[in-house]
C-alpha cells in the first residue's frame, strides 16, 4: 500500500472521529445558569474549545489508523484496487 492510500484512510478516520469528539466539552448558557441573550440559541455552545478538539481529535484519529494499518497487515486485508488505474 503506498502513502497516499495511508494518508486518505488517515484522513477519513479523522473526519469520522472529528465529528464524534465535536460535542464533547461544550458547555450551554442554560447549563451554566446564564441568561441567554435575545435572538441566539439557547443550545449554542459559550466557548467551544475547537483548537483543543482538534489536537485531542489528531491523537485520536492516530491511535485508530495505526490499529487500523497493523490489522490490515496482520490479517491480511487488501485494499480493493481500481481497475484500469
Amino acid at each position: 500500500m503506498n502513502p497516499i492510500s495511508w494518508a486518505a484512510i488517515y484522513l477519513m478516520i479523522w473526519w469520522v472521529t472529528f465529528f464524534a469528539i465535536l460535542p464533547l466539552w461544550n458547555r450551554t448558557p442554560v447549563e451554566e445558569g446564564t441568561e441567554v441573550i435575545k435572538g441566539n440559541d439557547p443550545g449554542a455552545p459559550i466557548t467551544h474549545n475547537l483548537w483543543k478538539k482538534v489536537r485531542i481529535n489528531s491523537v485520536v484519529a492516530l491511535v485508530v489508523w495505526v490499529f487500523v494499518i497493523v490489522f490490515m497487515y496482520f490479517v491480511h486485508i487488501p485494499l480493493p484496487t481500481i481497475p484500469g488505474a
